[in-house]
């Protein structure tokens, strides 16, 4: 297929299935060529229509605690104090960079989700 610029939803479903097939092609070869082409062509697409919600980093950290049955008292040796942790948990307190990277490393996540608040 000659592949254009992605305009409509059904274009662009296409151009995924078709990437998924010929994901891991060999080098050198039209198949390689024509993934080159469809990476730029989806990542232009998702670019111009695709709007990635920022996350609350409150809600994230909620979330992560629900996932694995912690309490506020399992954040305190990241946060700090009870008060601290209260007072995160319930938006009064912003995240700092601290937090931040000590959070990053306990989730498992990046640290910019937990540095938006600021």
């Amino acid at each position: 297929m000659e592949w254009k610029v992605l305009k409509t939803e059904a274009d662009y479903q296409k151009a995924v299935l078709r990437t998924m097939q010929i994901f891991n092609p060999e080098q050198n070869t039209p198949e390689n060529d024509e993934l080159e082409l469809l990476l730029v062509l989806v990542k232009d697409y998702e670019d111009k229509h695709i709007t990635i919600p920022e996350l609350d980093p409150i809600e994230v950290i909620k979330l992560k605690m629900e996932e694995r049955g912690l309490i506020a008292k399992d954040l305190e040796p990241i946060i700090g104090t009870k008060g601290h942790v209260s007072s995160v948990l319930s938006g009064k307190r912003e995240i700092t960079l601290k937090m931040a990277k000590k959070l990053r490393e306990f989730f498992n996540l990046p640290a910019e989700i937990f540095m938006q608040s600021a």
